[in-house]
């Protein structure tokens, strides 16, 4: 059928192409997309830039015409004469050796000698090291061996890839007419050597011998000259199940999800810089099946297919398999360390004690997968990882050792696993957060203006704190995460913070102070708690929003529990409204003394007074309570040096451990910050 008649039919809503003989036809820059072209003979068939998204190719056959193979045919031909005619000149060369005259006996034996070093190491090390090694000999007849051998390897790997191959025969009988008596047999020899040398580089470079290498491309371009093409086609989700693929060009095609199982000939076709140029990842594409096997550092593996391949135990560290698919893939004690998983499509596949470390997963699809058992230390999940109906009874935080080998499993319990659709929950992330990363020092001040300015000029964002943490091998960095509507720009929201931030810091000390007691109290609170965080070893401040009843390890990022609280090395919630616990390697105060105990209570009946008029579900609104708190401390003067004679007794952690509630914490910091503004 005629490319026009195919391109009527199609506008006219016809897929269905099968069976169909295509051969020759151009559909170059053509929308065929969903067409199916299973089992068509599309040789020489032209497809460049045409859009063949979801297209069907099964059992379709591709490749040259006839005109075409028989073209390569007789180029093979010539090139195997010309194979043939330099491999007597280098056997004439080596015949010189029974001549009478010494310098014809010299030159002959000096190009013997040159001549089985360079087939011993070309064989042993390639055609590059065989003329590197006849070179040193310095003589002339190495470079016309060297040239036969060229001309020999392209037409064999040409006669390999187009059909025939004539260059032993074709030599050979050169090489008899030409000498005489004894020369004719050693002359006969030594060029059958080089035809036969010539062949055996381009079986190799076929077969991907590396030592080889360079002559496979060349090879295979000139055997695709003229067969099907698909030359910068967009060939996403295209279906290629069974078919030939023989002399096909696939360079700069979109090969995203594309499938090959089954293929045959797809070592013959030109890959381009495609993932398809590694022949270990053709075979993976063809067969499915990787188990045990070692794809480490593959940079272009974005968009392979490997839906229900057999990946059990494969090795993909450091790989790039961004937006590829992965769908019901058996994974099982696969490694996947460092590999690039953005956009990978992974439902339903099996993730047993696949190890995911440092894992980027931005934007995957785990609808349905299995993790029991999985190693996720540092994997890159994020608000769009998706995790749904993910099946999962227990989790590793950390790698295997010798000495530990359950690393800090979830649930902690060995004896419990997480329920149906629990996992999600105590893994998930929570929210997009602006975070406000500060590493040149940090003024509690300076912060707490910028930050209370962003949130009164940005309303509509509804900015509000959920963490703050110190960072850094020394702990002197400082980490102010927020949570923001979807829509906040994140990225004008810190430039203008540190703006601010940035002039805050630049100001006199007392000109900071006036600006303090223009504020009101939230300020003052924020100042109080955010020092009072910088200042208390390992601390981390969060407000985090999540059903469940499990709390991953410090430093992880990921809290369950749906408290509000300040934590230390470990951090407990149990409860699923308010109940919480303060810990931390700091506190190691000795049992306070009956004043500090008396104060702490009367703080903790203030707190619950104002709990009955106040929501405390978020740091905001825990804000405002601590911010009530030390405003009635400072109403009441009695109150007030009971306070602060407790703090000197027992300091400030003792005091926070004393108050039984975890707005306490807020509250310490709140009052921290008021006596240094006293002190000053």
């Amino acid at each position: 059928m005629k490319a026009s008649e195919v391109l009527r039919k199609y506008q006219q809503g016809e897929r269905d192409f099968r069976r169909l003989s295509l051969r020759g036809q151009s559909f170059k820059g053509k929308n065929l997309e969903g067409a199916d072209f299973s089992e068509a003979d599309i040789r020489g068939a032209n497809f460049t830039n045409a859009y063949l998204k979801g297209a069907k190719f099964c059992g379709a056959k591709a490749g040259l015409q006839r005109r075409w193979a028989i073209f390569l045919v007789i180029v093979s031909w010539l090139l195997s004469a010309l194979s043939g005619i330099f491999s007597v000149w280098t056997g004439l060369f080596v015949s010189l050796i029974f001549y009478e005259d010494i310098e014809s006996i010299i030159a002959g034996v000096i190009s013997l000698i040159v001549l089985v070093a360079f087939l011993v190491v070309t064989i042993r090390k390639g055609l590059a090291r065989g003329f590197g090694a006849s070179a040193i000999a310095g003589a002339g007849a190495v470079a016309v061996a060297v040239i036969g051998a060229i001309a020999g390897a392209i037409a064999g790997a040409i006669a390999v890839t187009g059909a025939i191959a004539g260059a032993i025969a074709i030599a050979i009988t050169i090489a008899g007419s030409f000498a005489g008596a004894i020369a004719i047999t050693i002359a006969g020899s030594f060029a059958g050597a080089i035809a036969l040398l010539g062949a055996y580089i381009g079986w190799r470079g076929l077969a991907g011998d590396e030592k080889h290498a360079w002559l496979r491309p060349i090879a295979i371009a000139f055997a695709a000259t003229g067969g099907t093409s698909f030359y910068s086609a967009n060939l996403t989700d295209a279906d290629f199940t069974a078919a030939t693929l023989k002399s096909t060009d696939l360079r700069k095609a979109n090969l995203t999800r594309t499938c090959w199982q089954d293929t045959k000939k797809l070592d013959r076709i030109r890959p381009g810089d495609s993932y398809l140029e590694n022949i270990k990842v053709q075979e993976l594409v063809i067969t499915k099946d990787g188990e045990n096997k070692n794809f480490d550092r593959l940079p272009n593996l974005q968009g392979i297919n490997l839906q229900g391949a057999n990946l059990v135990s494969a090795d993909f560290t450091g790989s790039v398999l961004k937006d590829a698919t992965l769908h019901r893939a058996n994974l099982t004690d696969a490694i996947l360390t460092e590999t690039s998983l953005i956009g990978t499509n992974l439902e339903d596949a099996n993730l047993s004690r696949a190890k995911l470390v440092q894992t980027k997963l931005d934007q995957a699809n785990f609808t349905g997968a299995t993790l029991t058992g999985a190693f996720i230390e540092d994997w890159g999940i994020t608000p769009a990882t998706i995790l749904n109906g993910v099946q999962c009874q227990y989790i590793y935080m950390h790698l295997p050792s010798k000495d530990d080998p359950d690393p800090c499993r979830k649930p902690d319990n060995k004896k419990e696993v997480f329920k149906d659709g629990e996992f999600a929950d105590f893994i998930a992330p929570l929210v997009k957060t602006l975070d406000l990363y500060h590493t040149d020092g940090v003024d509690p001040r300076a912060v707490a203006i910028a930050f209370q300015d962003l949130v009164e000029q940005h309303p509509e964002a509804e900015i509000e704190i959920i963490s703050m943490e110190k960072r850094g091998k020394k702990k002197d960095k400082f980490l102010l995460r927020a949570e923001t509507t979807k829509d906040a720009n994140h990225s004008e929201f810190s430039q203008e913070y540190f703006d601010k931030y940035t002039y805050l810091r630049a100001l006199p000390p007392e000109a900071v102070e006036r600006l303090l007691a223009e504020k009101d109290y939230q300020i003052r609170w924020l100042q109080g708690q955010i020092s009072f965080a910088i200042k208390k070893p390992n601390i981390q401040a969060h407000s985090y929003h999540q059903q469940g009843d499990s709390n991953m390890n410090e430093n992880s990022g990921i809290n369950t529990g749906g408290g509000n609280y300040i934590h230390g090395n470990y951090t407990e919630n149990t409860g699923r409204d308010r109940i919480g616990t303060v810990k931390g390697d700091i506190i190691n105060a000795a049992q306070p003394k009956t004043n500090l105990a008396e104060a702490a209570a009367e703080i903790e009946q203030l707190l619950k007074q104002l709990e009955n008029s106040y929501p405390t579900t978020t740091i905001s609104e825990q804000m405002i309570v601590a911010a009530e708190v030390v405003k009635r401390i400072e109403s009441n003067p009695n109150l007030k040096k009971r306070v602060v004679y407790a703090l000197k007794e027992g300091g400030l952690a003792a005091f926070e451990k004393a108050i039984d509630n975890p707005v306490g914490a807020f509250v310490v910091g709140a009052i921290k910050g008021w006596q240094e503004v006293e002190t000053e």
